[in-house]
């Protein structure tokens, strides 16, 4: 039986992501080996400010995110909100966890099971960093601070951000992004691009697609989901 790729796109401000992570990490623990989960990042964020302006301003922007945490009780969302720390692009830090993901693969760590990754475990910390302590997570200092608690080498990152291969992996998710049609964050696409699954998904619904690519159909057998 082959896996079942999952390619996950998200942008580290979508609160929409935020809320997916714990639907992500229950179907990493109950299919394993049988999904491989592949993180990609969208830009739906790439001049927040003025995104959020055109929503009505940080205040407001501040009242929808914390109104939408209510609602989901295993997120955790500052008060302080786009009123603390206000990343000016989701580009900064998805680059940075770009560059952890590169890095870990120099030295076979990304075959790690992905929850177990460090770019899994990077990709939490920034967005934990900006929902739950309302951090500037397009700060280098911030990102630093990440990197640190994670025990990667600054020096390392660094690297891969002045060499512009961080940017390139980027550069390459967004175009996916693009070929692939993702309207928003999050998106999870599977099987080669016929399933697209967008937005605040259940995680049942979620559960069901993966189940019917396991069964395997027939070629000449469309899948149901």
């Amino acid at each position: 039986m082959s896996n079942v790729e999952i390619s996950y796109y998200s942008d580290v401000l979508c609160i929409w992501a935020y809320v997916a992570e714990r639907r992500l990490d229950e179907l990493a623990v109950q299919f394993g080996n049988q999904i491989e989960i592949v993180p990609r990042y969208c830009s739906v964020f790439p001049d927040a400010w003025g995104k959020i302006k055109g929503k009505g301003g940080f205040e407001s922007f501040n009242k929808h995110l914390k109104d939408v945490a209510e609602r989901f009780p295993h997120i955790t969302v500052n008060d302080a909100i786009w009123l603390g720390g206000k990343p000016r692009t989701s580009a900064s830090p998805h680059q940075f966890l770009k560059a952890v993901e590169l890095i870990e693969r120099t030295d076979d760590a990304y075959q790690r099971p992905y929850l177990e990754r460090l770019s899994t475990q990077a990709a939490r910390k920034i967005r934990h960093a900006f929902f739950a302590d309302a951090m500037d997570i397009s700060d280098w200092e911030v990102q630093c601070e990440v990197a640190t608690q994670l025990d990667i080498d600054t020096n390392l990152i660094d690297q891969k951000l002045r060499s512009s291969e961080a940017l390139a992996a980027l550069a390459i998710d967004y175009g996916l992004a693009a070929d692939n049609g993702v309207a928003g964050s999050p998106t999870f696409v599977m099987n080669e691009g016929r399933q697209k699954l967008f937005g605040n998904v259940g995680y049942r619904l979620l559960e069901a697609n993966v189940l019917e690519l396991l069964r395997q159909p027939k070629q000449d057998e469309a899948s149901w989901c």
